[in-house]
């Protein structure tokens, strides 16, 4: 069957685009076929800086013929009803029709056959996938009315030996550009394997998994003969393979007079400007070389030349990074404080200067609850951590807050653990990064992400299901990560009460209420996420926070392990289809009397043996699972349930609840309603799935 070859040529595309634009490229075009009803084996797409492409094997030379079936009016109608059927049907007689019985009535039917057209024909409608493609950002140029990521100079589209010549651009055959500077001149192509081997043969090498590995290997290679290894940056090496199309791999040198800066500044001034690969030496310590990858092949000469230049510029770089780390040396970070007044932190929640201020107290709150947490020291990490956003390094590179801030304390001889407490107050920032486990910067992270909780879902800027502007569901991962990590006993709603020190939104006690209860809500949405990767499963989560006051992240997660371990076993499993037995019976026969079936048992009504051990069982298991549940033994109250399993068997088995005596059907009532208190005690098992 013949391959179809489609290819889209524009100027550079953004290499952050280039895997997304090629994903949605093959989705698009797929999606597009098979409403066309054209079935194929296998789609490809790959992408350059300069191209999309996508190959598509087993497509047929002509659609699938459709068969339609067409109901007419009933047979004995009159003449003009079936003219004006056999017309809209494109027949000229009945003869070409049939009849059908419809129930008691008899129809005419018309069956129409619609002969598939060639491939290529269908093919035209690919149109609309170029012209409605989801860039992320895009542009007009020149005179054109499309829009797209970089002015698009040409579309080119084959089918087998045929040109198919898309709306908007190309004006037929198969021809295409090799590398802008390497190979510029127009070439033709029949195929997908000519394609891909022309293209290699004019410096573009197609496929950006194969450039990928060329940069890995080559760069390895290097690194080796020097001693060295290649600092691991997978975003890095993602974003050159998209911004080489035959990418050549060389190694430069950093100037010794700027090794003395710290390492961050080194790696992020090559990485943020230069896009430039880091190398180790064997002890971890960065060396003084750098990997360059060029998009153009030279001779030895051409080669030391592009070295040459790259290592001029980053001497340029490394001039401006280090005038910067030697000027803000001179300035001590808490004479930087008073400017954070000067710095919006949100219109309504105030600048950075409140934000400081609200988290010397709270920090100071949080460090209670954290074992080996020196107040003072949390107090002075809280009033530094933020002074190094008005310093000259961290102007040049945002990413560094933080970073900056603990070099700089350590120069002023502040306690290291003040100082590690500054870098790690942003962490962490997502599921990979490192969760600080110190106790000086465990309360001032814990602080910061819940001080900005606080004040946005204070002001009513919570995060919706396609907006979350200011990372509010980061920063409740962030801080979840650190309660659980660090197994801290800290009552989360009390911590959001002190830190709701916002007096210009927030000036009444319910409006604290409900905002601390939003909250907590929301962090049991991103527990749930945070466990499911652990295989917990988010209705056990929410069967205890539905109990109502439970607001300590560590002794929640017991609670729910042993309610995972307990619903595992035979006995947790019946006890499961009991309650849920004995709540649809409760819930019915309330329903029918209109009232409710939830006070004291009455110990003299019960009659049968089976009720009274019930009864007596369920005593002794409430006041044992308080016990338990008292002293957070939660394996304990489940072992004090599972003894239920037995007696409510037997209870189900043996006592009819709906007798005609209605003060006794009342009484087993109750003591059905006392089965759902008691197992209520651990968790809310109407919550329970499965």
């Amino acid at each position: 069957m013949p391959e179809l070859l489609l290819e889209l040529f524009s100027e550079e595309i953004p290499a952050r685009m280039q895997a997304r634009a090629a994903e949605d490229l093959k989705r698009l075009v797929s999606d597009k076929l098979k409403e066309a009803g054209l079935s194929f084996t296998k789609a490809e797409a790959y992408v350059t800086p300069r191209r999309l492409a996508l190959v598509v094997d087993g497509l047929p030379e002509k659609q699938p013929d459709k068969i339609d079936e067409k109901k007419g009016p009933r047979v004995g109608s009159p003449e003009q009803a079936i003219a004006g059927f056999l017309k809209s049907s494109g027949l000229t007689s009945l003869d070409q029709c049939e009849k059908r019985m419809v129930g008691k009535a008899e129809f005419w039917f018309a069956t129409i056959k619609r002969e598939g057209s060639p491939t290529p024909l269908a093919l035209l409608g690919l149109s609309d996938v170029i012209w409605s493609f989801p860039w992320p950002k895009s542009m007009r140029w020149g005179s054109e009315r499309i829009t797209w990521v970089r002015p698009l100079q040409r579309t080119n589209c084959i089918f087998g030996d045929s040109d198919v010549v898309l709306s908007g651009m190309g004006a037929g055959g198969f021809k295409t550009f090799g590398h802008r500077f390497l190979a510029p001149d127009e070439f033709a192509v029949t195929n997908f394997a000519d394609y891909k081997q022309k293209l290699r043969d004019a410096y573009v090498i197609l496929d950006p998994t194969e450039r990928r590995e060329i940069i890995a290997r080559d760069g390895a290679a290097l690194a080796q003969n020097e001693g060295l290894t290649v600092k691991d940056d997978k975003a890095l090496l993602d974003e050159v393979t998209g911004l080489v199309e035959w990418p050549v791999v060389l190694i430069g040198s950093i100037d010794p007079q700027y090794m003395d800066l710290p390492p961050e500044v080194l790696t992020t001034s090559m990485r943020a400007h230069q896009k430039f690969f880091s190398l180790l030496k064997p002890d971890g310590a960065l060396a003084p070389r750098f990997l360059v990858v060029s998009n153009m092949e030279t001779d030895t000469q051409g080669k030391k030349n592009i070295v040459a230049g790259n290592e001029r510029v980053l001497r340029a770089r490394l001039s401006d990074a280090k005038f910067f780390w030697d000027q803000d040396r001179k300035v001590k970070l808490e004479a930087r404080v008073p400017a954070l007044a000067q710095r919006i932190f949100h219109a309504k929640l105030g600048s950075m200067g409140d934000k400081v201020a609200r988290l010397q107290t709270l920090a100071a709150e949080i460090a209670a609850y954290i074992p080996g947490a020196d107040v003072d020291r949390v107090r002075s990490a809280a009033l530094l951590c933020k002074a190094d956003l008005s310093a000259g390094m961290v102007g040049e590179f945002p990413e560094l807050q933080g970073v900056m801030g603990r070099y700089y304390a350590l120069a002023e001889g502040e306690h290291a653990d003040v100082a590690e407490a500054i870098r790690d107050h942003y962490s962490p920032l997502g599921p990979n990064d490192r969760c600080p486990s110190a106790p000086v910067s465990v309360a001032v992270a814990l602080a910061d992400k819940i001080d900005t909780l606080v004040g946005f879902f204070a002001i009513d800027e919570k995060p919706t299901g396609s907006r979350d502007p200011f990372a509010l569901r980061r920063a409740a991962l962030g801080a979840i990560r650190l309660t659980l990590e660090n197994k801290l006993r800290l009552p989360m709603l009390h911590v959001f009460y002190e830190a709701l020190r916002f007096p210009s939104v927030v000036d009444n006690q319910e409006d604290e209420k409900r905002i601390a209860r939003e909250l907590l809500a929301f962090f049991a949405d991103r527990l749930k996420v945070a466990l499911r990767e652990q295989g917990v499963r988010h209705d056990l989560i929410d069967a205890v926070f539905a109990l109502g006051g439970e607001d300590d992240l560590v002794r929640l997660l017991a609670r729910v392990d042993a309610l995972k371990a307990f619903l595992a076993s035979d006995d947790g499993a019946n006890l499961l289809t009991a309650h849920r037995r004995a709540s649809n019976i409760v819930a019915i026969e309330e329903k029918k009397d209109g009232a409710k079936h939830d006070g004291q048992v009455d110990q003299g009504m019960l009659s049968q043996a089976e009720e009274t051990t019930l009864a007596r069982l369920l005593d002794g298991a409430k006041a044992e699972t308080k016990k338990a549940l008292g002293r957070e033994d939660f394996a304990g109250a489940m072992r004090a349930l599972a003894r239920l399993r037995a007696p409510i068997d037997a209870f189900f088995d043996k006592v009819t609840v709906n007798v005609a005596d209605a003060r006794m059907r009342a009484n087993r009532l109750r003591l059905l309603s006392d089965i759902r208190r008691t197992l209520g005690q651990v968790a809310d098992f109407g919550k329970i799935e499965g």
